[in-house]
C-alpha cells in the first residue's frame, strides 16, 4: 500500500502508535484511563434519542437522503447561527449539512484545491486541517497556532514566500488540540488579511460551544461584516450534543464555495440516515438546558483535572474553551519527544493521552488531554501519575531517549 501516491504524502499515524501501546497494556489486565481521543462520553440528549427513534421506520425515512441535508436541519443551522451570533444564513444556498466537520473539511479541500496549491494552516492544528489538503495534491505552509499579533507577522511571510500565492487559510478557535480561544478583534484582522491577499478562509468552530467563561462565548468569524464574501465555517454536533458518532455537522458561508461543496458531495455520498437529520433538527431547535450540562461538566472535570494533577506534581495550564488541556511535558522528560513520553505514560502511570507530534512537529513538546472520563477517573489518572513522577529518576534512568518522531 504504501506505493500509493496519496498514501505516500500522508505522515505515520502516531496516534496509533499510542493505541497499539494502549492495546498491549490492556490485553496485560492493566486499567488504562484513557484521556487521548477527543471522544464524548456523555450521552445524547433523551430528547435527540426520542426523536431518531420516532422516526425510524417511518414510511420512506430509509431511503437515499439529501446530500446537502433536508430542508428542515439546513433551517435549523440557520437558526442557531442567527440566535448565536447574530450571523444570517440563507438556509438553501449558505447552509450545507456534512458527515461530521472532518468530512466536511476533507471534502471543500477536494472541491477548491487544485495540484500544488499551497494552503496555509496553523500547526500544531488537527490533522484533517493539513491532511485533507495534502490528499487533494495541496502543498502545506505552516502559521502559528496562537491568535496574537505574531499570527499575522507569520502568515505574511508565509505569503510572500509561497509560490504560487496560497489559496486558503485554515483557522480553529477554540482550538484543537492547543484550547487557546480568539475574539472579534483578531477576526476582524483576519477577514482583513484574507481580504488584502485574496485568501479563501476556513474556520473549523467544533467547539463554539464547549467554553467556560459564560460571559465571553467564543465568536463566529461569519460576525465580522464581509466576512461571508471569502468565509466557509465548519460546525459539528459531536461536543455539543455528544453525538460524536451520529456524524452531522455543516459547513455554512459563502455561497460560491459551499455550491462547490455540494457538488463534490454530491458525487461522493447522499447525505446522513434520514432519521439522524430529523433527531439533529430536533436538537439544534430544542431546549439548551443539555448544552449548559454538557459544559458544566467538562469545566467540573477541568477543575478536577488541574487540581490532581497538579498535586501528583504536573502543573495544567487552565483551558477556558474546548474539550481539551494542552499540556507541556514535564522538563526532565522533553527530550524523549512527546510520543514516547505518551507511551511511556501508559507503561508506567496507566494513562493515555494524545502526543503533541501528532498534530505537527510544532507540538513535540506537549501533549493533548482530553476531559472524556469522569471525575472519579480522572483522580485515578492522577494517583498513577503521582507514582509515575516519584519514580521518575528510575524510570528515565532505564529509557533510552529515542530520537524525536516527526510529524
Amino acid at each position: 500500500m504504501s506505493d500509493f501516491h496519496r498514501i505516500k504524502r500522508l505522515p505515520p499515524y502516531v496516534f496509533e502508535q499510542v493505541n497499539r501501546a494502549k492495546a498491549a497494556a490492556r490485553a496485560n489486565g492493566a486499567d488504562i484511563v484513557d484521556l487521548g481521543m477527543g471522544n464524548p462520553d456523555l450521552p445524547a440528549p433523551p430528547h435527540v434519542i426520542e426523536k431518531l427513534v420516532e422516526t425510524v421506520g417511518k414510511p420512506r425515512t430509509d431511503r437515499y437522503s439529501a446530500s446537502k441535508g433536508i430542508a428542515g436541519l439546513r433551517r435549523a443551522q440557520a437558526g442557531y447561527y442567527e440566535r448565536r451570533f447574530g450571523v444570517k444564513l440563507n438556509p438553501d444556498t449558505q447552509v450545507v449539512a456534512t458527515l461530521g466537520s472532518k468530512e466536511g473539511f476533507a471534502n471543500m479541500a477536494q472541491a477548491i484545491t487544485a495540484p500544488g496549491d499551497v494552503i496555509l494552516v496553523p500547526n500544531p492544528s488537527y490533522p484533517i486541517h493539513a491532511f485533507g489538503f495534502l490528499m487533494a495534491g495541496g502543498v502545506i505552509r505552516s502559521v502559528p497556532a496562537e491568535p496574537t499579533p505574531d499570527f499575522f507577522v507569520a502568515a505574511e511571510r508565509a505569503v510572500m514566500h509561497s509560490i504560487p500565492k496560497p489559496l486558503a487559510l485554515v483557522v480553529c478557535y477554540p482550538s484543537n488540540p492547543t484550547a487557546y480561544v480568539a475574539g472579534l478583534d483578531f477576526y476582524r484582522d483576519l477577514v482583513a488579511f484574507a481580504k488584502k491577499h485574496e485568501l479563501i478562509l476556513l474556520s473549523d468552530l467544533a467547539y463554539s460551544e464547549v467554553y467556560f467563561d459564560d460571559a465571553n462565548p467564543p465568536p463566529s468569524v461569519l460576525q465580522v461584516p464581509g466576512a461571508m464574501d471569502v468565509t466557509v465555517e465548519f460546525t459539528s454536533m459531536s461536543k455539543t450534543f455528544s453525538m460524536a458518532g451520529w456524524r452531522i455537522g455543516f459547513a455554512v458561508g459563502n455561497e460560491r464555495l459551499l455550491a462547490a461543496l455540494a457538488r463534490v458531495k454530491s458525487y461522493l455520498d447522499y447525505g446522513a440516515f434520514t432519521p439522524v437529520q430529523v433527531a439533529a433538527t430536533a436538537a439544534l431547535n430544542g431546549p439548551e438546558d443539555c448544552i449548559r450540562e454538557m459544559r458544566m461538566t467538562y469545566k467540573r472535570r477541568r477543575d478536577v483535572m488541574m487540581d490532581a494533577f497538579g498535586k501528583a506534581g504536573w502543573a495544567i495550564p487552565e483551558p477556558t474553551a474546548s474539550m481539551f488541556a494542552w499540556v507541556p511535558i514535564p522538563e526532565r522528560f522533553r527530550s524523549l519527544g512527546s510520543l514516547e513520553f505518551s507511551k511511556l505514560l501508559i507503561e508506567k502511570a496507566d494513562m493515555a493521552v494524545a502526543p503533541g507530534i501528532g498534530f505537527g512537529e510544532h507540538g513535540d513538546d506537549y501533549v493533548r488531554i482530553a476531559l472524556v472520563e469522569n471525575e472519579q477517573r480522572i483522580r485515578q489518572a492522577a494517583r498513577g501519575l503521582r507514582r509515575f513522577m516519584e519514580n521518575a529518576d528510575k524510570t528515565l534512568h532505564n529509557v533510552v531517549p529515542m530520537n524525536r518522531a516527526t510529524g
